[in-house]
């Protein structure tokens, strides 16, 4: 039996409307025939204005074949609204696509516009939950943290959306330390999305988060992921770099300080035995603060940037002569 709509009863009312090519095309596209009869019907719907529930199987049928198709998920949204269709029901039936093209953006277009026009907390919260499944399968895919962001703060509730971020957020990271998506997530949540409840006291929450992040750090010593937090935590707080430079230093030495009798510091913890050092992002860092301090430091920076352009960050070697230059014309 023909799987092709020009076979099928129901579709017998419509006259098709093939896609127009030059009589000698450039570079015909070769779509298969399934593919070609199914845009060439819904080219005539579209064209008929029809909204119906043939169309949203006929869209249906496009978008599993090519996720990318916006006009099909565009026309798949204005007949759902037309026939006042269940949209949380539409979400279930689109989970398998999302999980299956989450690099695709009009899928998660799809279930934003989905989510507006439900407005429902409850609804936002388990999306949330199918958001998770969706990360087990990539942790780090774009499309999918924008969302979640988008649904945070489109929807802005704190115990049934808020709460469980930045717990979810350390769940990842203790699962891979590497993860910047998680990072990324976890600074939004404390940062650069507002003052969360609880969060108020935000000379608190600083110590909170350096003591975090110096400690994953600790772990693993080579991870930008970790570094790029650190940073851009003191950025957003002003907190100047030197007021870490003694917790960084042990991380530009050759190995690890000898074990010691001293009481250990759980806020300024020191590299892992096993740890690569020294530290290239710890070697930046306090570049960074020696050229901050200026006058007789800023030679203490040079030499930094020159043992990273020689020896320790090779492949950034032009970057590391220009900072070189760049503070040697200054001072």
């Amino acid at each position: 039996m023909s799987d092709l709509l020009a076979d099928d009863p129901e579709w017998a009312d419509v006259t098709p409307l093939r896609q127009y090519e030059n009589v000698n095309p450039i570079a015909p596209i070769f779509y298969s025939e399934e593919y070609k009869d199914a845009t060439d019907y819904f080219r005539a719907v579209v064209k008929a204005g029809e909204m119906s529930p043939r169309v949203l199987k006929l869209t249906e049928r496009i978008i599993r074949m090519n996720p990318a198709h916006y006009t099909a998920w565009q026309h798949r949204y204005k007949t759902l609204i037309a026939l006042k269709a269940d949209l949380e029901e539409e979400l279930r039936l689109m989970d398998d696509i999302a999980k299956e093209f989450m690099k695709t953006y009009q899928v998660w277009h799809h279930r934003r516009l989905l989510l507006t026009a439900i407005n429902s907390v409850d609804v936002a919260a388990l999306e949330l939950i199918f958001l998770r499944d969706v990360l087990e399968l990539d942790t780090k895919n774009y499309h999918t943290w924008s969302y979640r962001q988008w649904i945070l703060t489109h929807f802005n509730n704190e115990a049934r959306l808020w709460a469980g971020e930045r717990p979810y957020a350390e769940q990842l990271i203790d699962a891979d330390v590497r993860n910047n998506s998680a990072w990324h997530h976890r600074f939004f949540v404390v940062f650069s999305s507002g003052v969360r409840l609880g969060d108020e006291e935000r000379e608190v929450v600083l110590r909170r988060e350096l003591s975090y992040v110096k400690e994953k750090i600790s772990l693993a010593p080579n991870n930008a992921s970790a570094w790029n937090y650190l940073r851009g935590v003191l950025e957003f707080t002003n907190t100047p770099f030197e007021t870490l430079a003694s917790w960084v230093l042990p991380y530009t030495a050759s190995q690890p300080p000898a074990p010691g009798e001293d009481v250990v510091d759980l806020d300024n913890p020191l590299p892992s035995d096993n740890a690569e050092l020294p530290c290239v992002a710890a070697l930046e860092f306090m570049a960074d603060v020696y050229e901050k301090q200026g006058g007789d430091a800023t030679a203490k920076a040079v030499e930094l940037w020159k043992t990273l352009a020689n020896e320790k960050d090779v492949i950034r070697k032009k970057y590391w002569e220009y900072r070189i230059r760049n503070a040697l014309q200054k001072s």
